[in-house]
Protein backbone atom coordinates (compact mmCIF):
# COMPACT_ATOMS: atom_id res chain seq x y z
CA UNK A 1 0.00 0.00 0.00
CA UNK A 2 1.90 3.41 -1.11
CA UNK A 3 2.01 6.16 1.56
CA UNK A 4 0.85 9.46 1.27
CA UNK A 5 4.10 10.99 0.21
CA UNK A 6 4.25 8.26 -2.45
CA UNK A 7 0.57 9.11 -3.69
CA UNK A 8 1.15 12.65 -3.60
CA UNK A 9 4.25 12.28 -6.19
CA UNK A 10 1.89 10.09 -8.24
CA UNK A 11 -0.61 12.30 -8.62
CA UNK A 12 1.76 15.14 -9.26
CA UNK A 13 3.32 12.60 -12.18
CA UNK A 14 -0.22 11.86 -13.37
CA UNK A 15 -0.67 15.24 -14.88
CA UNK A 16 2.92 14.74 -17.03
CA UNK A 17 2.02 11.02 -17.89
CA UNK A 18 -0.22 8.41 -18.12
CA UNK A 19 -0.11 6.07 -14.72
CA UNK A 20 0.56 2.29 -14.80
CA UNK A 21 -2.43 0.28 -13.99
CA UNK A 22 -0.71 -1.26 -11.08
CA UNK A 23 -0.01 2.47 -10.13
CA UNK A 24 -3.59 3.71 -10.87
CA UNK A 25 -4.91 0.75 -8.66
CA UNK A 26 -3.04 1.86 -5.63
CA UNK A 27 -3.47 5.15 -5.85
CA UNK A 28 -7.28 4.88 -6.13
CA UNK A 29 -7.29 2.29 -3.24
CA UNK A 30 -5.43 5.04 -1.00
CA UNK A 31 -7.58 7.84 -2.15
CA UNK A 32 -10.66 5.55 -1.06
CA UNK A 33 -8.92 5.91 2.65
CA UNK A 34 -7.34 9.15 2.72
CA UNK A 35 -9.08 12.31 2.62
CA UNK A 36 -6.22 14.50 2.99
CA UNK A 37 -4.77 12.74 -0.13
CA UNK A 38 -8.18 12.69 -2.07
CA UNK A 39 -8.44 17.02 -1.62
CA UNK A 40 -4.92 17.12 -3.30
CA UNK A 41 -5.67 14.85 -5.74
CA UNK A 42 -8.61 17.11 -6.74
CA UNK A 43 -6.64 20.69 -6.19
CA UNK A 44 -4.08 19.68 -8.02
CA UNK A 45 -5.61 19.95 -11.98
CA UNK A 46 -7.18 23.11 -10.46
CA UNK A 47 -3.73 24.64 -9.76
CA UNK A 48 -2.49 23.59 -12.82
CA UNK A 49 -5.45 24.88 -14.64
CA UNK A 50 -5.19 28.24 -12.88
CA UNK A 51 -1.38 28.12 -13.45
CA UNK A 52 -1.67 27.89 -17.19
CA UNK A 53 -4.24 30.95 -17.40
CA UNK A 54 -2.07 32.90 -15.34
CA UNK A 55 1.05 32.41 -17.86
CA UNK A 56 -0.72 32.99 -20.90
CA UNK A 57 -2.50 36.40 -19.52
CA UNK A 58 1.03 37.72 -17.93
CA UNK A 59 2.37 36.73 -21.52
CA UNK A 60 -0.39 38.69 -22.86
CA UNK A 61 0.03 41.85 -20.69
CA UNK A 62 3.91 41.72 -21.59
CA UNK A 63 3.35 41.79 -25.73
CA UNK A 64 0.33 44.72 -24.63
CA UNK A 65 3.30 46.70 -23.46
CA UNK A 66 5.88 45.76 -26.12
CA UNK A 67 8.08 43.65 -24.11
CA UNK A 68 9.60 40.57 -24.97
CA UNK A 69 7.78 36.95 -23.72
CA UNK A 70 10.21 33.95 -23.15
CA UNK A 71 8.84 32.62 -26.24
CA UNK A 72 9.74 35.65 -28.32
CA UNK A 73 13.12 36.11 -27.12
CA UNK A 74 13.73 32.54 -28.01
CA UNK A 75 11.85 32.70 -31.83
CA UNK A 76 14.00 35.93 -31.87
CA UNK A 77 17.64 33.86 -31.00
CA UNK A 78 17.09 31.61 -33.99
Amino acid sequence: MLNCREVTRLVSESQERRLSVVEKMSLNLHLMMCDGCKNFSLQVPFLRRAMKAYSERLEEMIEDQGGETPQNAEDKSK
